[in-house]
C-alpha cells in the first residue's frame, strides 16, 4: 500500500487511552499549566465503553489528583462496610478470618465503584478544563521522528477493506504530534507492545504475568442484597488446575458485581476459564445469592499480575508508558486503579518540568524514578512475592508464605528477597497429551450461560467489512501446530468465542476467527502457546460498549 498522506495536528502532550491513568495525566497537566495543549484519544465509542474493572477503589489516587472529588460529585457512592474471605470446596466453604491478614488487605476507606462511570466523571472534569477528548479514535500507528523518537500517533483511520486496502469510504486519519506521547492503553496495548519491543524496555526484567478477569453484573433479590459487602473466594472450582479466585461486590440499587479471575500461567490447555466462571456460580453460596435475580451485563479483560519485578522501563525518547501499560496491579489487594491514577499524575509532572525547561522528546527519567521509588513502587514492592509464591507452591502454601512475606515487608524487609516468575504465560502451556480433558457441565441458562449469549450482554459490535484486528503471524500454525500439540486452546481461553476449529466430514479442519465477537480482553495475544496471534486495534468505536462496568 502506498504511503498515505495525512494532515497533522500539534500538541504539547498526546495521550492514548481515556482510562484512569490517561485522564489523570491530562487533568494534572492542565492543573500545572492551563495553557498546555493536551489531547486524549480513546478507541471506545465513548469514555468508559472499554473500561472493565472489579472494582474496589482505593481513593488515594483521586485524593492526590482532585482532593475535593466528593464535593464535585465523583461516583464513589458505596463505601466498603464488610470484608469476607472464603476458601471454597465443591459444596461447602471455610471462612478465612480477617485478623491474621496484613493491614494492606483491609478495605476500610475504599469504595465499590464502576470504573467506567468514574472515568466518565473524570472526563467531564477534564473537558471543563479545556482538554480535548476524542472518543471513537483508535490509534493504529506510532509516528517516529528523524532521530528515532516517538513523535506522535495516527488516529481515526476508517474504511479499510477486509484485505487492508482502502475502501470507497476510506478516511486516512490524522497524525497527532506531541512533544511527549503518553501510552495509557491498559493491559497489553498494541502500541505499548511495539514501543517495549522497539526500545527493548523489558530487558533484564521478569516476564509480565497476566490473569483473565470475567465479570457479570446481576440485579438480585433486595432481601439478599448487602450494600457495601465485599467477598473474595479461592479454591473451588479451579483447585490445582489454575490459580485464581472470585469477587462478589454489593453496590447500590440491588446490584452485585460477580467476577472470576483465572491466572493465565495454567499448564493444562484443556482448561476453559469461561466455563470455570460459569461453574463457580453453581456453588451453593453463590447460587443462593443469585437465585431469583438476573444478569444484566457481561465483559472480560486481562489483568497485569507480574507486579514490581515485571515492570518494564517506562520511558523512551518522546514516550512514557502509564498504568497497566506498565503493569501496576497489587495482586493480593486486587487493585491497580489507584496506581494508574498516581502514574498519570507523575508522568504529567515530569512532562511539565521538562516542557518548562524547554525540553521535548527526551526520556522522562523523573517519571520512572517517581514510579519506582514513590508511592506506587512502595505499594508493589511489599507484595512482589505473592504471585510467584502462588505459582511455585500452590494456593495453600502461598497463603501462609505470602502472608508471612507481606507482614515482614511492612517492617521493611522480605525473608525471600525478590522471587522471579520464570516462564511467560504462553510458555507455561504444556502439551495436551500431558493432561486430561476437563468435563464441564452445560450452562443452564439461569445461573450459567453459553459464551455467545453472554457476549450479547457486552453490547459488542465490529464493522465486519474491515480487516480482522486479530492477526495471525502464520495462518498455518493453529491447525498444523496448536491443534495436534495443544488441542488448539484458543477455542477455550477466549472468553468471547472468537476462535473455533471447524471440522467437517471429508475436509481438513479449519481455524475460524469470529473477530466481531471480540471484547478486547487481549487473552489470545498473551496465552497463545505459539505466540502467533497479534491483537491490534480495530477501527475506532468498535468493540464492547460497557454501560457501567
Amino acid at each position: 500500500m502506498a504511503q498515505v498522506e495525512r494532515e497533522a495536528m500539534e500538541y504539547d502532550v498526546v495521550i492514548v487511552g481515556a482510562g484512569p491513568a490517561g485522564l489523570s495525566a491530562a487533568i494534572r497537566l492542565k492543573q500545572l499549566d492551563p495553557n498546555r495543549e493536551v489531547v486524549v484519544l480513546e478507541k471506545g465509542s465513548e469514555v468508559g465503553a472499554h473500561i472493565l474493572s472489579g472494582a474496589v477503589l482505593d481513593p488515594c489516587g483521586l485524593d492526590a489528583l482532585i482532593p475535593d472529588w466528593r464535593e464535585k460529585g465523583a461516583p464513589l457512592n458505596t463505601p466498603v462496610k464488610e470484608d469476607n474471605f472464603f476458601m471454597l470446596g465443591e459444596a461447602g466453604k471455610m471462612r478465612i478470618p480477617n485478623f491474621p491478614m496484613p493491614p494492606l488487605m483491609n478495605n476500610h476507606g475504599n469504595y465499590i465503584v464502576s470504573m467506567g462511570n468514574v472515568c466518565r466523571w473524570m472526563a467531564e472534569q477534564a473537558e471543563a478544563m479545556g482538554i480535548e477528548i476524542f472518543p471513537g479514535m483508535a490509534c493504529s500507528e506510532i509516528v517516529y521522528g528523524e532521530n528515532g523518537e516517538v513523535k506522535g500517533v495516527v488516529a481515526g483511520e476508517f474504511g479499510k477493506e477486509a484485505d487492508g486496502t482502502p475502501g470507497p469510504s476510506y478516511e486516512p486519519g490524522m497524525e497527532l504530534h506531541g512533544k511527549y506521547v503518553f501510552l495509557s492503553e491498559g493491559v497489553r496495548g498494541s502500541l505499548s507492545k511495539e514501543v517495549i519491543a522497539k526500545y527493548d524496555l523489558a530487558k533484564g526484567k521478569e516476564p509480565q504475568k497476566f490473569g483473565l478477569g470475567m465479570k457479570e453484573i446481576w440485579e438480585i433479590d433486595p432481601d439478599k442484597h448487602k450494600e457495601g459487602s465485599v467477598t473474595h473466594t479461592m479454591g473451588w472450582p479451579l483447585g490445582k488446575n489454575a490459580g485464581g479466585g472470585s469477587f462478589i461486590y454489593h453496590l447500590e440499587n440491588n446490584q452485585v458485581y460477580v467476577g472470576f479471575v483465572v491466572h493465565l500461567n495454567y499448564k493444562n490447555p484443556h482448561l476453559f476459564p469461561y466455563m470455570e466462571f460459569q461453574r463457580f456460580k453453581h456453588h451453593p453460596m453463590v447460587a443462593d445469592l443469585l437465585k431469583g435475580g438476573k444478569r444484566v451485563a457481561y465483559g472480560a479483560r486481562a489483568i497485569s499480575e507480574g507486579g514490581y519485578q515485571s515492570m518494564p522501563k517506562m520511558v523512551a525518547p518522546g514516550v512514557a508508558l502509564l498504568g497497566c501499560s506498565v503493569g501496576m496491579v497489587n495482586v493480593p489487594r486486587i487493585k491497580g486503579n489507584h496506581n494508574a491514577m498516581l502514574s498519570g499524575k507523575a508522568a504529567a509532572e515530569a512532562a511539565h518540568t521538562a516542557l518548562e525547561a524547554g525540553r521535548a522528546s527526551d526520556e522522562l527519567s523523573a517519571y520512572e524514578t517517581e514510579v519506582r521509588e514513590g508511592a506506587i513502587g512502595k505499594d508493589l514492592k511489599k507484595v512482589r512475592n505473592v504471585k510467584p509464591l502462588w505459582s511455585k507452591y500452590g494456593l495453600t502454601a502461598s497463603l501462609t508464605l505470602g502472608g508471612l512475606d507481606m507482614w515482614t515487608n511492612t517492617l521493611g524487609f522480605s525473608v525471600f528477597g525478590t522471587i522471579g516468575h520464570g516462564k511467560s504465560d504462553a510458555d507455561a502451556t504444556e502439551p495436551a497429551a500431558n493432561h486430561k480433558p476437563i468435563d464441564y457441565p452445560k450452562p443452564d441458562g439461569t445461573l450459567s450461560f453459553d459464551r455467545l449469549t453472554n457476549v450479547s450482554f457486552s453490547m459488542t459490535n465490529h464493522e465486519e467489512s474491515q480487516p480482522a484486528h486479530l492477526q495471525l503471524k502464520d495462518g498455518a500454525v493453529p491447525i498444523s501446530v496448536n491443534l495436534p500439540k495443544y488441542a488448539e486452546p484458543a477455542q477455550r481461553y477466549c472468553p468471547a468465542g472468537v476462535y473455533e476449529v471447524v471440522e467437517e466430514e471429508g475436509k481438513d479442519p479449519r481455524f475460524v476467527i469470529n473477530f466481531q465477537n471480540c471484547v478486547h480482553c487481549k487473552t489470545c495475544d498473551i496465552k497463545d502457546p505459539s505466540q502467533n496471534i497479534n491483537w491490534v486495534t480495530p477501527q475506532g468505536g468498535d468493540g464492547p460498549n460497557y454501560p457501567n462496568m
